[in-house]
């Protein structure tokens, strides 16, 4: 299998792929034409059928296709020009071939996680986090294999624990550089700040937005999944809960972001920054391990709104 990480211009392709997405757009020209994008684990590649004829036959979304195209170059960035394309039959194509996952070990991940868990000493904290993250054996394990986004960032399986596990890294490391700080929420916001995403996206190969995820949202999901097992711990403090939920309403930062609160605790802030951090910081490192451009500069990241520069040196 030619995985696409590996597809160089010119490069004549024959194999399976999964589509992510088929839309049908008009040129200038008032022509016809199908615009996809196709997955393996290495990544996503752009690619157009610009004559949709007897060779293309009938495909969907998500569906796996056999293809027979060439790579081109295209704004500096490579595409596909199919001329073949057919459904995959059952027994041509390996699933996990098209998953993209974690190059961490997600059993190593976990097992942070619970130590985060049990290192916290407010009793009320760490029985709502076992509770979450440890005796709901169902979220535990959506948990482990769920990816942190759609596409921008951790957007393959085990993507959401790595997120996770390195923003409660970053946390525990400021907890202890600021004082009035409040580790056992800061840790404990680290952890829950994500987990409605195991229901606003739906499992692989779709990793998509439910209905929850288009309807209410990880942030509202996750707030809500706090509050309904906080309220089975007795006595629970109703202040201690207010301010875990704000910082999970506000770790966006800013209204424009999704954010219904703007961080409003010194926690909250420094959950805010550590979440924007690793996002941001994983987004570099994905566009420059999948970059194929000539020389140093990458090109222009809508997304980031900037040129980014491989550190390169002679």
């Amino acid at each position: 299998m030619r995985y696409i990480e590996d597809f160089k211009e010119d490069d004549q392709i024959i194999g399976h792929y999964l589509c992510k997405q088929r839309q049908s757009l008009k040129s200038r020209a008032g022509k016809t034409y199908l615009s996809l994008k196709l997955q393996d684990k290495t990544g996503l590649i752009d690619a157009k059928i610009w004559e949709i004829n007897n060779n293309i036959q009938n495909f969907e979304e998500n569906d796996y296709v056999k293809i027979d195209g060439t790579v081109l170059s295209y704004q500096n960035e490579l595409q596909l020009r199919i001329n073949k394309l057919r459904r995959s039959q059952v027994g041509e194509y390996f699933e996990f071939d098209y998953i993209p996952t974690t190059d961490k070990n997600i059993d190593e991940l976990y097992k942070k996680v619970t130590e985060y868990v049990y290192s916290v000493n407010n009793p009320f904290v760490k029985k709502l986090l076992e509770e979450i993250f440890i005796n709901n054996k169902e979220i535990a394990e959506s948990f482990k294999g769920h990816s942190a986004a759609k596409t921008m960032h951790h957007s393959y399986m085990g993507g959401l624990i790595e997120h996770t596990v390195s923003v409660a890294q970053i946390c525990d490391f400021m907890s202890s550089r600021y004082k009035s700080v409040n580790r056992d929420i800061l840790i404990a916001t680290a952890l829950l700040h994500d987990v409605g995403k195991i229901y606003e996206l739906s499992d692989f190969p779709d990793n998509d937005y439910t209905d929850d995820g288009q309807l209410l949202g990880h942030i509202i999901i996750g707030m809500e999944l706090v509050s309904a097992t906080a309220s089975k711990i007795e006595k629970f403090p109703n202040i201690l809960l207010k301010l875990i939920k704000h910082s999970i309403i506000a770790h966006h930062g800013e209204y424009e972001f999704g954010s219904p609160k703007k961080p409003k605790t010194i926690e909250a802030y420094i959950l805010h920054c550590a979440d924007n951090m690793d996002a941001k910081v994983k987004m570099f490192e994905e566009i420059i391990e999948k970059d194929n451009t000539l020389g140093n500069w990458v090109g222009y990241q809508k997304m980031l709104e900037r040129n980014i520069r491989k550190s390169n040196l002679p």
